[in-house]
């Protein structure tokens, strides 16, 4: 086993948590590798192209290879169903791991999910920390996420876990000892975060159809105490149709269904944030809006679309 640190995926998320890893040099030398693997062989290829002149990067065949050779893997997928497939294939994570293995996962899942994977490795003597993240593209590639944990003290607590985490992000967490409770603080985090952006288009959406401007009332927005990060960044881009994916709708939407089961099952009154997964899942599933991809402010023209308004009307046709 060597001294690198793996990462598996290099999706939206993975290439700009990676880089961070390189930049930072906590791998990427010699002494310490940068092991990758990707779904699609061409993101490797293209990450080691970028950056393999200035600092060591391994490519290797399949996900089995990377934990075989690394203490340490990081891994970050985009949907439960390619946390799955590469975690359980005859080639995947679990096939790698052995008594000298830490997984750090950093996807956002069910909590059930997160929890077999964690039984599962630790059944053949590796260790688990379950590392979901708060934060987009943007944050993933400039190390300002923030990493939601539980599950092996001992591996959060490793030097070497510790300034990958620093080098990734703007702060860390450990919620508890017992997998689940890092994803119960995602899903807490993120059905907030796309509550907060359906709350916006629909009020962006008004003001529009009331014949006020809405670069001004944003600019208002912005000046009280309502004012947030995610309003001032995604509103000038809203009004213009501009939805370039930071973090795809149809992951946003993934997460605030995996928050309404949590509410259901915890018994928590959640009717605010079931009507805003609604409206998620209806921009989602509409094949003529086509915004499953794009940004989650995209949820946007779903509002518009919805709306019977002049300026909706106009709005749409454009």
């Amino acid at each position: 086993m060597s001294s690198g640190i793996g990462f598996i995926g290099l999706g939206i998320m993975g290439e700009g948590m990676a880089q961070c890893l390189l930049k930072e040099k906590v791998a990427g030398t010699k002494d310490t590798p940068l092991v990758i693997w990707n779904r699609t062989k061409s993101k490797c290829t293209a990450f080691e192209e970028t950056y393999g002149q200035e600092y060591t990067i391994v490519i290797k065949d399949s996900a089995k290879d990377v934990v075989e050779c690394c203490g340490f893997t990081f891994s970050m997928l985009s949907t439960p169903e390619a946390s799955a497939a590469v975690f359980n294939a005859p080639d995947g994570v679990l096939a790698g791991v052995s008594d000298k293995s830490s997984i750090i996962d950093c996807a956002t899942l069910a909590e059930s999910d997160m929890k077999g994977m964690s039984e599962a490795v630790v059944a053949k003597g590796g260790r688990f920390l379950e590392a979901p993240v708060s934060g987009s593209k943007v944050p993933a590639a400039t190390g300002a996420l923030i990493f939601l944990c539980a599950g092996s003290k001992a591996v959060f607590d490793e030097p070497i876990i510790q300034s990958s985490l620093n080098a990734m992000g703007k702060a860390s967490h450990f919620f508890s000892e017992q997998v689940g409770y890092g994803t119960r603080a995602k899903l807490v985090v993120n059905s907030l975060m796309g509550t907060m952006v359906a709350a916006y288009s629909e009020a962006l959406a008004l003001a529009e159809n009331s014949d006020l401007d809405a670069s001004k009332m944003i600019e208002v927005i912005g000046q009280g105490a309502i004012q947030s990060p995610v309003y001032g960044l995604k509103g000038p881009k809203m009004i213009k149709k501009d939805h370039a994916p930071n973090f795809p709708l149809k992951h946003a939407h993934k997460d605030m269904a995996l928050a309404s089961d949590l509410a259901k099952e915890k018994g928590v009154e959640f009717s605010v944030m079931d009507q805003a997964e609604k409206l998620f899942r209806k921009a989602r599933e509409d094949s003529e809006l086509n915004v499953a991809d794009e940004d989650f402010s995209a949820v946007f023209e779903a509002v518009h679309k919805e709306s019977t308004g002049e300026f909706s009307k106009k709005r749409k046709d454009s």
